[in-house]
Parts: C-alpha cells; sequence; structure tokens
C-alpha cells in the first residue's frame, strides 16, 4: 500500500510502498479517508521523543484517522465492516498517513454522523487532548475561570468550545485577526499576545491549558489562583508521565529533573502543574461524538490536502488543523 515514511528522524516525509497492515484478533482493519496533520507529527519526525517512544524506522507517520470499516479481527464485536469510523491510534501504533492502517478495537469509535470525512479525521487527537485536559485533569466545573492558550490553533480551539459547554468562564490568548474567531467558539475574554501580556489581565483562575512553555508557562501559574492547575502539552514532562510511559529509571530521573524547576514554582504559589500526553481512547471519542452530533462541539479544519500532497502540507503546517484525504476506494470515485 502507499505511505509516507520517514527512514530517519528529521529526514523528509516520503511515499513508500509498505506493507499491509497485520490485523490481530482485538484488530480493526479501516480504509483510511482523511488524517489529520498535528504539530505532534513534526516533533515526532524531529526525533524529540525517540527516547520514549522508541519508533522502528522506517515509521508511518500519522495520529489522526477517519475512515470505513474494511475487516475486523475474530474477538472484534463493536465494528463491521462498512462502518464509518474514527480514531487517534495508540501512541506505540501511530500510521494514519496510508492507505489502511489496522486499529485496536478500543481505540476507535463510530464517526459522528453529524460530519464529513474530513472533519473528522481533523478531531480525534486535539478533542482527546481537550477532553483529558479539562475533564480528566482540570476536572472543571461551571463557574469556573479557564484559560486556553493559542485559542486558534488545533487543541485551541475544541478546548474553547469544550470549556464552554463544561460551563466555564474562558479566556484564551490569540492574534488580533482571530480575536472574533475565537470568541465564535465561546471564549469570553481575548488577549492579544503580540500586544498584551495576559499576566497584566487574568487573575484568579481556576485552570490553565499551556500548549506554549517556557516562560509562558511560569506566567500562567501566576495567574492561578490557590489550588488550581496548570496542564501543559509543550512541556516540560515531569515525574508522573515518566511512570506513565514506562521509562527506565535513569531517565525517569532526568525527567524529574526537566520539570523540577516549574514544579517547584507550582508548589511555592499553592497550585499544580501536570503535563499530558494524551492517550487513545474510544470511550472518550463516543462521548466527544455525542457532543458533535448535539451541536456542541464544532470540528475547525483549516486547509485541505490531497493524499499526494502529504509532504507538501507537512512543511506549511503551522497551528492551524489540516487534512490529508488518501484516494477514494474504487466504490467511491466520483463519475
Amino acid at each position: 500500500m502507499k505511505a509516507f515514511v520517514i527512514t530517519r528522524y528529521k529526514g523528509p516525509l516520503r511515499e513508500a510502498d509498505m506493507a499491509e497492515p497485520v490485523v490481530g484478533d482485538d484488530d480493526v482493519l479501516v480504509q483510511v479517508h482523511a488524517a489529520g496533520l498535528n504539530q505532534l507529527d513534526e516533533r515526532i519526525r524531529l526525533g524529540e521523543f525517540k527516547q520514549i517512544l522508541p519508533y522502528k524506522l522506517p515509521l508511518i507517520l500519522g495520529n489522526d484517522l477517519a475512515g470505513t470499516v474494511i475487516n475486523v479481527g475474530t474477538r472484534v464485536r463493536g465494528f463491521k465492516p462498512g462502518d464509518e469510523v474514527y480514531a487517534r491510534p495508540d501512541k506505540s501504533r501511530i500510521g494514519t498517513f496510508a492507505e489502511r492502517i489496522a486499529v485496536a478495537e478500543g481505540d476507535l469509535a463510530l464517526k459522528p454522523a453529524s460530519i464529513s470525512m474530513a472533519e473528522a479525521g481533523s478531531l480525534p487527537l486535539v478533542a482527546l487532548t481537550a477532553w483529558q485536559a479539562l475533564v480528566e485533569r482540570g476536572k472543571v466545573q461551571r463557574g469556573q475561570k479557564v484559560l486556553i492558550h493559542a485559542g486558534a490553533g488545533g487543541v485551541g480551539s475544541i478546548a474553547i468550545q469544550l470549556a464552554r459547554h463544561l460551563g466555564a468562564s474562558v479566556a484564551t490568548t490569540a492574534s488580533a485577526s482571530n480575536a472574533d474567531f475565537v470568541r465564535s467558539l465561546g471564549a469570553d475574554t481575548v488577549i492579544d499576545y503580540r500586544a498584551e501580556n495576559f499576566e497584566q489581565i487574568l487573575d484568579g483562575h481556576d485552570f490553565v491549558l499551556d500548549s506554549l512553555g517556557g516562560k509562558n508557562l511560569e506566567k500562567s501559574l501566576r495567574i492561578l489562583k490557590p489550588g488550581g492547575k496548570a496542564v501543559g502539552i509543550a512541556g516540560p514532562p515531569d515525574p508522573a508521565f515518566a511512570r506513565e510511559a514506562g521509562v527506565n529509571p535513569l531517565l525517569r530521573l532526568a525527567i524529574g529533573g526537566i520539570s523540577w524547576k516549574i514544579r517547584q514554582q507550582a508548589k511555592k504559589r499553592g497550585v499544580t502543574y501536570e503535563f499530558l500526553f494524551m492517550r487513545a481512547s474510544g470511550d472518550q471519542l463516543r462521548l466527544i461524538s455525542a457532543l458533535v452530533d448535539d451541536g456542541k462541539l464544532r470540528p475547525i479544519v483549516g486547509k485541505v490536502f490531497d493524499f499526494t500532497q502529504t509532504s507538501v502540507a507537512r512543511s506549511r503546517s503551522g497551528h492551524r488543523r489540516h487534512h490529508l484525504p488518501p484516494p477514494k476506494p474504487p466504490h467511491e470515485l466520483a463519475g
């Protein structure tokens, strides 16, 4: 089958002929119709996670998909051929920049009925990240104050909508040109990060979702009220993440050292910091599907590329959402 792979870290993304996926007893074979393009794909290509995610090269990139079930393993009961599905495959089984992929049944969900394949393909990773940050980690409640950085980005645009659905008051950082866009998603307060300092404007927040790290994360701690929480998706990773990732003791110690400063700053202010590396979850995607079909969440697709343009799309990727549709199966070709 056709796929887009890297053969070395920091190397180019290239089209290649790859072996067909191996379908295990608990797997679902999916014909990929759309694959979201995320910042995570670029970070993997650059080798930023090679110590904790030891992928075997050549590696098919891609962390999002929407498509149609072709076949199922012998123990699969929740899906059948022809079902329209979407998923973020487990971090050890990525590879959606391909014509087909085998996905564990537990990581898969039926696609929201109200949206297109393109929209569904853009959604799983960013929606799961937002859900796990706000619902699982933040336990965001009605009436709370939430700051979401980079509100016009992939994660931010979904997180604003989810926080609003949860009943929170939402502040976000964005460029002036995106102010109306993030307000349309549900942001109550929009801070122009180029002209304003959010630390001088905001105070007493319950939760921050940080996607930038560094000094931005440090300032975010200072706008939290005592007992508040900041969840970072750009780092630095913390000891809890190292334990969950099952890294060796030496690397675990090193990871703890990397985040020591920010954790100490949080402790002194009576707040907490946690690093989030989202995980696959078909159960959570089913909840997200219900919100989409109820009109509570809408996916944001910045631009659509043909499958053959995958390398071009990667080179142009920024914070906006993109989606890459592989060639359709013969029975779906337009006349």
